[in-house]
């Protein structure tokens, strides 16, 4: 196809939280790759507590890291310049370029350091306009939350500063969707309405010839036609951040629905512990033939668990209060007496060792730990960005750091080692209890198969690995049918022009409008 003119552009704007933006932006952004473009994605402003490090060390969203495997780029700082990072209700960790810049309450943020990161962002959208043929921006939440619009850096605010065109996805699997359409566009001012081009219809189940009166009816309204109608597919969520793309009560679902490859199933119990972060980590697992994940919080529910999983937290002192309120903590200290596998993650490995001295996170000073695993760890002021690669259970391992917990371990055996002296790098083990800080290990095919195996034969169960599971040829996949999706059901030809030449001058005013 001809070429695009360098740097152009679209905002990926929804009606609600999890209307499917990531997914269309990924799918966008898959698209035009396979047409021979180079392009980037970009959130300004992202919540999330899932996230990822690039390889110069900077911490941006999962989402952006994995629409940048969409893109075929590789992901940096400038996709996702403010990631913002809860830590209770109120407050934040803000990262700013991909470095922590400290808390801030909520209040605080929307009503002065938003503006101030303005120029921040644009900045980073100018540099990937200026070096690629286009960049699919994502918005955050719905365009009209009029309560925080002054300040808005990440929606409207971003389409306005740099003259973007806005597509608007709606869930109908909610309900409601043309309403939100609507509503969504009425709400807005007169100038930024002008940048909002039309609609897509994300998750529709059934003949779309039945769907075509109403959105007949709404191109009259707001004179902005439907750019396609997306059918809702199973196995399509990429690495979210404002949603659980699982149930906190059953099974993950993306969880492959192969039979398994020996005489027995795996069970594996997630624990979704407080303020959960890079839930990924599961993906791998769920994504073997025969290994069933599910999200528990009964102790009950993990009497028949064969691995019971610690995930990370942006609250590990807050998670040890959760697991000992719930009895859970019994239940896993249950579990080591019986030598029945327990791994944990990042947060998940502190809560294992044997005390916590935070003065950082929680503030809580020194706190005892599960005693499962014989390290102390100290919470440094500085964060821990990296991209390790070692060796575990004779198998290659890669994974990254996001954590200001610093471990002294104490004793046990080490998780993984330098492959060529054998020097302990990460983590800890003792018997069937295993825990590392290394997010994203069990990516690792090779070492996956190993450590499954292993937990097998500790659980006596007949479980025997597929030996052709690769996890990042699924991925690919994955990312292959989200660009199907845009190919065969949105009018390309309307993205490409919109994406080349911008908001089209004469779009109706839709009132009342915002002031």
């Amino acid at each position: 196809m001809k070429a695009l003119r360098r740097g152009g552009g679209l905002l990926v704007a929804g009606t609600t939280s999890d209307a499917g933006k990531s997914v269309v932006t990924a799918g966008v952004c898959r698209w035009l790759a396979r047409k021979g473009l180079k392009v980037a994605p970009f959130k300004a402003q992202n919540m999330s507590l899932n996230s990822f490090v690039t390889r110069e060390g900077a911490e941006i969203g999962r989402a952006q890291a994995m629409q940048a495997a969409a893109a075929r780029v590789e992901p940096s700082a400038a996709m996702n310049p403010v990631l913002l990072k809860p830590g209770g209700d109120r407050t934040s960790q803000v990262v700013l370029m991909g470095k922590p810049e400290g808390e801030l309450s909520a209040r605080s943020y929307h009503e002065d350091r938003q503006r101030k990161l303005l120029e921040t962002v644009a900045g980073c959208l100018e540099e990937l306009r200026a070096t690629h043929d286009a960049v699919i921006c994502e918005g955050a939440g719905s365009p009209a939350e009029i309560n925080l619009r002054r300040n808005d850096i990440v929606n409207m605010g971003l389409a306005r500063a740099a003259h973007l065109p806005v597509v608007v996805v709606g869930d109908i699997d909610r309900g409601g969707v043309f309403a939100s359409f609507f509503g969504t566009t009425a709400l807005l001012s007169p100038e930024d309405q002008a940048l909002v081009c039309g609609y897509l219809v994300n998750k529709f189940r059934g003949d779309v010839a039945l769907l075509q009166p109403g959105l007949e009816m709404l191109h009259r309204l707001t004179g902005r036609p439907s750019l396609g109608v997306l059918p809702h597919r199973h196995g399509l969520g990429i690495d979210e951040e404002d949603g659980l793309r699982l149930s906190l009560r059953g099974t993950v679902r993306e969880a492959s629905t192969a039979p398994p490859h020996g005489a027995d199933v795996l069970r594996v119990a997630v624990l979704p512990v407080p303020l959960m972060s890079n839930f990924t980590d599961v993906d791998a697992l769920a994504a073997e033939p025969g290994v069933v994940v599910r999200f528990c919080d009964r102790p009950e529910e993990l009497a028949d668990a064969d691995l019971v999983v610690v995930p990370g937290t942006r609250g590990t002192v807050k998670a040890l209060e959760w697991l000992r309120a719930r009895g859970l903590a019994d239940a896993l200290a249950r579990r080591a007496a019986e030598d029945r596998p327990v791994l944990g993650i990042c947060g998940g490995y502190q809560v294992l060792g044997e005390r916590i001295e935070d003065h950082v996170e929680s503030r809580a000073g020194v706190v005892q730990g599960l005693e499962l695993l014989p390290v102390r760890v100290r919470f440094a002021p500085g964060k821990t960005l990296a991209r390790p690669a070692g060796t575990a259970l004779g198998e290659p391992v890669e994974g990254y750091e996001i954590h200001h917990g610093v471990a002294d371990v104490r004793g046990g055996e080490p998780f993984v080692t330098d492959g060529a002296d054998g020097r302990p790098l990460d983590g800890c083990r003792v018997g069937p209890v295993w825990g590392t800080h290394w997010h994203g290990a069990l990516e690792s095919d090779a070492f996956r198969r190993a450590f499954l195996r292993r937990v097998a034969s500790d659980a006596g169960r007949a479980f025997v690995p597929a030996p052709d599971t690769a996890f990042e040829r699924l991925r690919e996949e994955q990312l292959d049918r989200l660009g199907d999706l845009i190919e065969e059901h949105a009018d390309t030809g309307a993205l490409l022009r919109l994406i080349e030449e911008g908001p089209p001058g004469g779009l109706p005013f839709v009132p009342p409008g915002a002031p």
